[in-house]
């Protein structure tokens, strides 16, 4: 092997130890390595290619979550995804639900991720409690806090499967620490605080 290959090798691997694993080509060519150079690392067993643009270094094991948000920062985890992330979900989710703001072009993330569901968001709404948590793999990934996922479930109520929704109402208010004055302040934005002060005082009571 060559000083300049395996320079090269070791570059990503340092790439792939700060990312869970995960290349994407705008990563490759800012280390100063041509993107030219992708198929010989994959043809070698150096890289795995999961998705268009991105990436894994050979001993790592892709996640999902981290591929369907590595190309795409306005996808917000969010509903029974986020509600499984922050551990207020007893399900694992068969589909994930993304949150997007309205005018989002979604083809490409649809065609390459055919297990999303969909939630477009009036733009100034969408900002509202985004936040990040670690996947079950231990990376990093945007989602909605938990006041903005009972926020939604409340605004939501009559989509939602009732199991999942009075479980993950539960575990929020079940716990002191979680911060009610942010959850309210939410309430006034999606203008449903009534409701939001009814269920805080049924819950906590």
């Amino acid at each position: 092997m060559s000083k300049l290959r395996a320079q090269r090798i070791d570059m990503l691997k340092e790439i792939a130890g700060t990312t869970g694993g995960m290349i994407t080509t705008s990563q490759i060519e800012k280390a100063g390595i041509s993107r030219v150079l992708i198929p010989t690392f994959i043809d070698e067993g150096v890289l795995v290619k999961e998705a268009r643009g991105i990436y894994y270094y050979a001993d790592a094991f892709p996640d999902d979550l981290q591929i369907i948000q590595a190309n795409n920062p306005r996808v917000i985890y969010s509903y029974g995804t986020a509600l499984y992330l922050w551990d207020m979900s007893d399900r694992t989710p068969h589909v994930w639900d993304i949150s997007v703001p309205q005018g989002f072009n979604a083809t490409r993330l649809k065609k390459d991720n055919p297990h999303i569901r969909l939630h477009y968001i009036n733009a100034d709404q969408w900002r509202v409690g985004i936040t990040e948590t670690f996947t079950p793999d231990g990376n990093k990934v945007r989602l909605y806090d938990k006041e903005r996922c009972i926020i939604d479930l409340i605004k939501h109520k009559n989509k939602i499967d009732k199991q999942l929704y009075l479980h993950a109402l539960r575990e929020y208010f079940n716990v002191q620490t979680n911060d009610h004055a942010r959850l309210i302040g939410y309430a006034k934005i999606f203008h449903i605080e009534r409701p939001v002060r009814d269920y805080m005082d049924i819950l906590t009571s």
